[in-house]
């Protein structure tokens, strides 16, 4: 066993003996809190904001943050076996560099659950919603304004943070009602991020625990991942901002501009590789082996940690109601268990009393999940991913297949697919309504549409679609689409510009032809 015995001993270790914690909602009821609440296991038990005061003119808010008295909580976390039987004793310290079990399964960041549980479901509610709209470091981050259940132990010194996540969730009205005659459909637009994709919530704890093993003088001289896309501009900014190496596997002639552009930028080290993503995964892998460079692909567990986070926001943004549906695209499908997880943790430490249902959403170019739950889950078949204009989810041997699994069947979830020609259409008919969002989240409304028609989501359903990147990656989809340049695709939404003659009469032609086509629907 390679874990350290200073993590082993703060699992095993009894609670400290002077704690006796009551519920802090039922003494501090109607304290308002200007600041951040420590989460702190005092012996008077109460939750106590830390007086205001204004930073000196020379200090800088990550220098705040050190001069802050640390907190004297027991919080703890650690890798184990993903799914392991209760009686393995098989765990690993975060501070290790390391993928997969013994086994070679994969890992999970457990976290202390008991310590956690020291402290009610209104006390984190409180303690997360204080966060919000802050600058004090590091919990200006949607991410690490929940750092108790993310990293617990690392000093928010080595933290690498562009205060990400908070992303905008919000009521697609016209949407809704238009095209799907429901009154409460929402979506969480995860691209509203730094370099906008969902990526950055799992990249901001991965590159800030590899700031930490460097800092501890681990054999770490870079950070390295396959990628369609949003991986490589994630991982190349972060590193960036920490003046990490960062380097970067791509499938040639497989993503846009708009995304190859971005690790570029950022200074990343790029292979541009003639395969496709499964490909650029299994160089990774075993390049990683060989070298000292940290895995950053979503078979490293500590990404989801952070990825977690956004169902702990959809459920603050709703005051705490939890949602009937959430709907995920799936490509390598940590994604979905990270959403599983988030809420799972909300519920067992009593911020909420039940999940939603998750839908998982494929592209049918590149479906093995969908296939996998038509057949009611029997034996696993990866698939060879065809082309999709959802290219963050062109993959057909996904790495995180068993934690997606577990996370469905444990949530009663269900799986759709969208062909080409529904996704665009779905991310048309979203964009004419004021959306500009990406094709992965056409995918998403493409099971939206399948199971509102079925009748398997109600009209009345609140229900959340996760958007996981930003349109503006994907301008070309789009014009091809508008420009019906799309071959075998009938593009029915498509708006393509209208040429007209310089002269006023031909100009009032065509606008005189065109109201009157819109005051005709009214």
């Amino acid at each position: 066993m390679t874990a350290s015995f200073m993590l082993r001993s703060s699992f095993l270790s009894p609670p400290c003996p002077q704690l006796h914690h009551q519920s802090p909602s039922k003494s501090n009821h109607s304290i308002h809190f200007i600041n951040p609440i420590k989460a702190t296991a005092s012996t008077n038990d109460a939750i106590i904001p830390p007086q205001k005061h204004r930073r000196p003119a020379d200090e800088n808010i990550r220098e705040e943050a050190a001069r802050r008295p640390s907190s004297s909580h027991n919080f703890s976390a650690r890798y184990v076996p993903f799914n392991a039987d209760p009686s393995s004793d098989e765990w690993y310290s975060l501070d290790e560099i390391i993928y997969r079990s013994r086994s070679g399964g994969l890992l999970d960041v457990q976290h202390d659950m008991d310590a956690l549980k020291k402290f009610d479901g209104q006390y984190w509610r409180s303690l997360f919603d204080s966060r919000v709209g802050k600058t004090t470091w590091p919990y200006g981050s949607g991410v690490w304004s929940k750092k108790e259940w993310v990293l617990p132990e690392i000093d928010s010194d080595d933290i690498v943070s562009a205060f990400e996540g908070n992303s905008n969730l919000f009521w697609a009205e016209r949407f809704g009602k238009q095209f799907l005659a429901m009154s409460d459909l929402w979506v969480k637009h995860c691209g509203i991020s730094h370099t906008g994709s969902f990526k950055d919530l799992g990249m901001t704890v991965l590159v800030s625990q590899v700031n930490r093993l460097r800092k501890m003088h681990k054999p770490v001289v870079g950070v390295g991942c396959a990628s369609t896309g949003d991986t490589s501009a994630a991982l190349s900014a972060y590193c960036a901002s920490a003046g990490i190496p960062s380097i970067v596997f791509l499938p040639a002639n497989k993503i846009s501009m708009a995304q190859l552009v971005q690790p570029i930028a950022n200074g990343a080290f790029v292979l541009s590789i003639d395969t496709d993503f499964d490909g650029c995964m299994q160089l990774i892998r075993e390049v990683t082996a060989e070298l000292p460079i940290y895995l950053a692909n979503s078979l490293n567990s500590l990404r989801l940690e952070g990825q977690k986070t956004a169902a702990i926001e959809i459920l603050q943004q709703f005051d705490w109601q939890v949602p009937d549906w959430v709907i995920v695209p799936g490509g390598n499908l940590g994604n979905i268990y990270a959403f599983y997880k988030g809420f799972m943790m909300c519920k067992e430490l009593g911020l909420v009393d039940r999940i939603p249902r998750l839908v998982c959403a494929q592209a049918a170019n590149a479906n093995p999940l969908y296939l996998h739950y038509k057949s009611g889950w029997k034996d696993f078949q990866p698939v060879k991913a065809n082309t999709t204009f959802a290219s963050a989810i062109q993959i057909g041997d996904p790495v995180s297949i068993d934690r997606a699994v577990f996370a469905l069947k444990n949530c009663n979830g269900i799986v759709e697919e969208a062909t080409e020609e529904e996704l665009m259409d779905a991310m048309a008919q979203a964009d004419s309504t004021g959306m500009f969002i990406c094709p992965h989240t056409g995918v998403a409304l493409t099971a939206l549409f399948k199971l509102r028609n079925s009748g398997v989501i109600g009209p009345n359903d609140k229900t959340v679609v996760v958007s996981t990147a930003h349109g503006l990656k994907f301008t070309q989809s789009k014009i091809d689409y508008h420009s019906k340049e799309i071959k075998d695709m009938e593009c029915r939404f498509a708006n393509p510009p209208v040429e007209v003659k310089a002269d006023f009469g031909s100009v009032m032609d065509v606008l005189k032809k065109y109201l009157l086509s819109k005051n005709a629907k009214h």
